[in-house]
């Protein structure tokens, strides 16, 4: 997945169990869709709670936060209780929407490679963010390309 390419529909349950689609997130505005290797890890917990941080910023934009990963419904749910997050954790325990991202690893001891989408309301990705050692990379870089918006 690059920039302009048109972003895979998805729906998947979140930590409620409630089911969300990528149709309805962009119906109130773009979509940080940032995918985790597991929740409840060091690495990830930082990540996850540096998008939690920066909620006014992205409310600026109107841009809706998004996490997933391959981790199942109730770990999605402790993860976000346990941390505070005030924005939906999808579940993807079969990693479809992973391999429609292109971010599904083969091995699946680390699950998916560490990635962010900033994807527009016409459904259009802006950018596309990787790093799996900098946990503040992906807020701070989606901040940046809404901001070109």
């Amino acid at each position: 997945m690059k920039p302009g390419d048109l972003a895979p529909a998805f729906s998947a349950p979140d930590q409620v169990g409630a089911e969300r689609s990528l149709h309805e997130f962009l119906q109130r505005g773009p979509v940080v869709l940032f995918f985790y290797p597991a929740a409840l890890t060091k690495g990830c917990t930082a990540e996850s709670c540096h998008f939690r941080d920066l909620a006014s910023e992205f409310d600026a934009f109107g841009a809706q936060r998004v996490g997933i990963s391959m981790d199942h419904i109730a770990k999605q749910a402790e993860f976000a209780a346990t941390n505070n997050l005030d924005y939906p954790l999808l579940s993807d325990p079969d990693g479809e929407i992973a391999r429609a991202y292109g971010v599904k690893r083969a091995l699946d001891l680390l699950r998916t490679k560490r990635s962010t989408f900033v994807i527009n309301t016409d459904g259009r990705i802006v950018a596309v963010i990787n790093s799996e050692l900098s946990m503040n990379k992906h807020a701070d870089d989606a901040l940046a390309a809404l901001a070109t918006l």
